[in-house]
């Protein structure tokens, strides 16, 4: 487990003091708070709404997290890492952000977050290639990761069958997302390992600071970022929305900071899938869109695959005492066999 040597806390929550499974309830707890509403607010927004400017609307995201950070009391002189430590996490967080965002315009909401659960295989073989983490990780997680894999495809077929917002464009996106969110997790993971004393608001604080120049060059190519702000001028109440939803995103993020310095990025990974099955379900309810056989088969073998990762499995064979017992009763039986030769020694031994 990571950060043992670390007193960490969850918005003035000790979780250093706690047991692993309280820490684990109460990280889990505000990850799904936040990204519950998370969900919620993004399927409004580009499914209800029409709005699909994930880059701008990312921009907004960041400035909100500013600002809370800013409200939590902390400032850049309480950092411990410099700063060049996060350009590469910056980039991939923006690009996993404004990609997930945008694909949305591609895909409707259950399809997206089913590619997405399927983050936890490229997490994995990521993690045996990024410096200071170098994991390896047992044969069963793997299957449960590919029992991940063979469900999401499974929806996404059946997605595909009953949802006219689903084209090859949201396919590559989501999946350029995907590759970043492996990237991300490995990277924020050998950042707490290689200094236990970083803090899960630096680490966001400086991913956002870093990270919101990046925005800028793809907002104003594709000329999202005019558009952008021309809807919402039409529209200010998106707004609300977007400061709401960033405001719930916030305690996810810190949420699952805390998960990854504590548990590691390959488990952190399996929680956000569990995530998402749940936020999918909601969006079927919420939004009572159509579930056909297919898309049940495709929940049951994530559910397998989830099961699978959580289920300890130990294929050490069991100590046996037997054979210690005979071989020291074999070293009793020897040493008086030894000492019964050697007084018949004695006895065969001239007095002269």
């Amino acid at each position: 487990m990571k950060g043992e040597d670390q007193a960490r806390s969850l918005f003035g929550i000790s979780l250093s003091d706690r047991p692993k499974w309280q820490q684990f309830l109460i990280c889990s707890s505000g990850f799904f708070f936040g990204y519950l509403i998370n969900g919620v607010c993004e399927e409004y927004v580009y499914n209800r709404l029409q709005f699909s400017y994930g880059w701008y609307f990312t921009f907004v995201q960041g400035f909100v997290y500013l600002v809370l950070i800013y409200m939590q009391g902390f400032t850049p002189k309480q950092m411990v890492n410099p700063w060049k430590t996060y350009w590469k996490l910056s980039a991939v967080l923006m690009g996993s952000h404004g990609l997930t965002k945008g694909s949305l315009a591609f895909l409707n909401y259950p399809a997206q977050i089913m590619f997405k659960s399927t983050k936890v295989l490229p997490v994995m073989v990521m993690g045996a290639f990024i410096p200071g983490l170098r994991r390896k990780y047992p044969f069963h997680e793997y299957i449960s990761a590919l029992l991940l894999v063979i469900g999401l495809i499974l929806f996404t077929l059946a997605d595909a069958q009953t949802s006219p917002n689903f084209s090859i464009i949201g396919v590559l996106m989501i999946c350029g997302a995907l590759i970043m969110d492996s990237l991300m997790g490995n990277l924020q993971e050998a950042i707490f390992t290689m200094n236990p004393n970083t803090t899960q608001i630096e680490v966001l604080f400086c991913s956002t600071v870093v990270g919101l120049p990046f925005l800028l060059p793809p907002m104003i190519l594709t000329g999202e970022l005019f558009k952008a702000w021309k809807s919402c001028a039409q529209h200010p109440y998106v707004y609300g929305v977007l400061v709401f939803e960033a405001m719930a995103t916030f305690v996810g993020q810190i949420s699952v900071l805390s998960l990854i310095a504590i548990f590691g990025a390959a488990t952190t990974a399996m929680i956000t899938t569990a995530r998402k099955a749940v936020t999918l379900l909601l969006s079927y309810m919420i939004f009572t869109k159509p579930l056909t056989e297919q898309h049940g088969t495709g929940l049951l073998l994530i559910a397998m695959g989830i099961i699978l990762k959580m289920v300890p499995i130990d294929f050490k064979p069991a100590s046996r005492s037997a054979p210690r017992i005979g071989k020291s009763h074999f070293k009793e039986e020897k040493t008086q066999a030894d000492s019964r030769g050697g007084e018949g020694d004695e006895e065969k031994r001239p007095l002269v």
